[in-house]
């Protein structure tokens, strides 16, 4: 295990190394700063989104599922159309980037713990009855998004049109330091519920048989989950299908139930994922789509595959 993840490790290294190096110009003192922070904000995107997406799967006990099913990729575009669909897209509310951060995450992070309150209030509620809520809650903030959008001005909706899609390209340099101090001290308390995670992958009567305050560590989790994925779509947009195509690469690379080595394993395929698309549209279709396109493309493509091998089993 130790062998396949200082792999990982290496590999990671020579793609970041890639990116930063390649094709430097002499005036390196503007374009190795930006490069670094692209690579800071992809490290920080793809840790968040895979370690958020592993211990998701894990509670569900299903491979076929994202934190996304909850709605909170849907919120985020509800937010940003709402913003430019009432104030405009030169209102300080869109164009002050770290107010809209702040906007954003709060919302999107005070919609979740509401959403669990109101379920896990009441007895005989369980995980998947909020996946269910989840689910029906984002296919309406998808059609209440849908509405605004038709009927913007086409020049408001081309500015809108640039927050579909997850983007590294301007990062802002503030940002990235809140949501790096927000991402770093929820991953510090996740920590402490490692432990649980290789018994809770066994299904929740194995987990409560061997001790485990299931309820507690199931709605601890989910709070970790829904703040780790609400910075990092109000960071750079969403990626729908990232944790989705590294998570179970890393399962099949890893080929362990161990989260002690299936976190690291993730997060390294993460950004190796994410560089090495973001290479791809700087270099060869420089700039004329973006990696949330590549990312997503492969991992739709990976969700069927994967759909088809559980209907066959």
């Amino acid at each position: 295990m130790k062998l396949k993840l200082t792999l990982l490790a290496v590999v990671a290294i020579a793609v970041i190394t890639a990116f930063i190096f390649m094709d430097l110009p002499h005036n390196w003192d503007y374009a190795l700063p930006k490069r670094i922070k692209k690579i800071l904000a992809i490290i920080l995107t793809g840790g968040a989104i895979a370690y958020a997406t592993l211990i998701f799967q894990t509670m569900t006990n299903n491979r076929i599922l994202t934190p996304s099913i909850i709605g909170l990729d849907s919120l985020y575009m509800l937010i940003q159309t709402f913003v430019i669909f009432i104030f405009g897209s030169m209102s300080i509310t869109n164009t002050n980037k770290e107010l809209n951060f702040v906007i954003t995450v709060g919302i999107m992070i005070l919609f979740v713990g509401l959403l669990y309150r109101l379920i896990f209030k009441r007895e005989g509620k369980n995980l998947f009855f909020l996946l269910l809520i989840g689910l029906v809650m984002g296919t309406l903030f998808g059609s209440l998004s849908t509405f605004m959008q038709v009927m913007i001005d086409p020049n408001e909706f081309m500015a809108l049109q640039q927050k579909m899609f997850a983007s590294f390209n301007n990062v802002n340099t503030d940002l990235l330091l809140f949501a790096s101090i927000l991402i770093g001290l929820t991953l510090l308390y996740g920590l402490r519920f490692t432990k649980y995670l290789d018994a809770m992958s066994l299904g929740k009567e194995h987990a409560v048989n061997l001790g485990i305050p299931y309820d507690y560590v199931v709605k601890s989790l989910l709070v970790i989950v829904a703040i780790l994925i609400a910075i990092s779509t109000a960071l750079v947009g969403p990626i729908t299908f990232l944790g989705l195509l590294v998570v179970n690469l890393a399962y099949q690379f890893m080929n362990t139930y161990r989260h002690s080595i299936l976190i690291p394993g993730a997060i390294l395929i993460s950004v190796i994922a994410l560089v090495g698309g973001q290479l791809i549209v700087e270099r060869v279709f420089t700039f004329e789509t973006t990696v949330s396109v590549i990312i997503n493309f492969i991992g739709g493509a990976y969700f069927l595959y994967l759909l088809l091998r559980e209907s066959k089993s």
